[in-house]
């Protein structure tokens, strides 16, 4: 897409927007006791890390710092141990035992749109170095009384818009439809028009209007794929960008909410190759790849649909591990979350997890994690999403932030 761009809002050149895609009031964060929360963190901080200060006195700082702003500051190393442990709290993510690899990029300097959009195209690059991906979080400023930080609109970093036709049929993610017609309205033209145009970052700070920023060539790695039985595979032209970075989501550590913290870990093959490339309401490539196959798509009971899975599955991580690009399957992921999970009952920790996300969408009863129950808590730290940003990265956001 060539080298880095920025487009500001130029309203006056464009007709009125639609009120839809009205630029929100950014909602204040809902009241908490951030005292109450500083402190069960900092306890929490300072068991699972001794040596590093006399919690009595950390407890005194923050109180003042609050009592003066409302909020307060966390150190490097509270941040750091923050955004790991709101990985490992995260109940949804069966890639967890990993949690201690985080990096974290700390960018609490930068407050402007364009600076974080910067530094969203450096974590990209920075997350992936020589294909091999390395899970990564960047926290930009928290929101504070009167001064809320900056806001990813986007639901991850690398997504591909969505273009409805004259004849009901999308061109690209049916999922972006919204949020592709949102960024237009806000004035970006829209891609080349293919399955696979990589959408421009939407950053605001504030209340003020969102800058539109295209992500360079460069940072958006890529898979093309292809099949390791099947020549006529590579000829349907399907590709999948490889770094899974979840834009839209809160980290939330102590009473103090970022709500911009881009992070990443890599794809396990089942989310782009059983739900992004196969949902009916994403790419809907099953019934194409079973034609392609000469399967008997004219009844269900020829299973039709669970061998074009399978391949198109196949596919996926055949075509990641050509480009060697890293890349988990769900088997492997299913018994290193059960590891996970022993390594936390023996540490006397609770490991919350969603049944309905930790087992996989393709053969879930062949892996280890279906067959148990699990505890579904929730812990802080941790990721949240807040309603105002699932709305807003759909493209459903009005002027008051509903």
């Amino acid at each position: 897409m060539g080298g880095f761009s920025v487009l500001t809002w130029r309203r006056s050149r464009r007709r009125a927007p639609d009120p839809a895609h009205e630029v929100p009031k950014v909602p204040e964060t809902p009241p908490v006791d951030v005292m109450a929360a500083a402190e069960d963190y900092l306890r929490l901080f300072h068991a699972e890390n001794p040596g590093t200060g006399v919690l009595r006195e950390r407890l005194r700082e923050i109180r003042r710092e609050i009592a003066d702003t409302g909020t307060y500051t966390h150190t490097t190393g509270e941040l750091i141990f923050g955004a790991r442990v709101a990985w490992r709290n995260s109940g949804r993510c069966i890639g967890r035992l990993y949690w201690r690899s985080l990096r974290v990029r700390d960018r609490r300097h930068v407050t402007t749109a364009e600076g974080v959009a910067v530094e969203c195209v450096n974590h990209l690059r920075d997350a992936a170095p020589a294909r091999r991906i390395r899970p990564t979080i960047t926290v930009f400023p928290q929101d504070r009384p009167g001064a809320p930080g900056p806001r990813i609109w986007n639901e991850q970093l690398i997504r591909y818009a969505g273009y409805p036709t004259a004849d009901g049929s999308v061109v690209g993610d049916p999922r972006y439809i919204g949020f592709t017609a949102m960024l237009r309205e806000l004035g970006w033209p829209g891609g080349p028009g293919s399955p696979f145009d990589v959408l421009p970052l939407a950053i605001s700070v504030g209340n003020r209007p969102p800058l539109l920023s295209e992500i360079p060539g460069d940072a958006v790695l890529e898979v093309a794929l292809s099949h390791p039985n099947h020549p006529w595979f590579e000829q349907l032209g399907l590709r999948w960008h490889a770094v899974p970075v979840i834009s839209n989501m809160c980290l939330e550590i102590g009473g103090v909410c970022y709500r911009a913290a881009p992070f990443n870990g890599w794809y396990m093959g089942t989310e782009i190759g059983a739900r992004n490339l196969a949902d009916a309401d994403r790419y809907d490539l099953m019934p194409l790849i079973a034609q392609r196959l000469g399967l008997n798509t004219g009844t269900d009971r020829s299973l039709w649909r669970d061998q074009a899975l399978v391949e198109l599955n196949v596919a996926v991580l055949h075509s990641f591990e050509r480009a060697g690009v890293t890349m988990t399957d769900h088997h492997t992921e299913a018994r290193h979350f059960l590891i996970h999970l022993e390594r936390e009952e023996r540490a006397g920790r609770v490991c919350p997890a969603d049944w309905t996300w930790i087992v996989p969408p393709m053969s879930a009863s062949a892996t280890p994690v279906f067959h148990r129950y699990y505890e579904d808590r929730r812990l802080s730290p941790n990721f949240v999403h807040h309603a105002d940003s699932l709305r807003c990265a759909l493209g459903h956001r009005t002027a008051t932030g509903g």
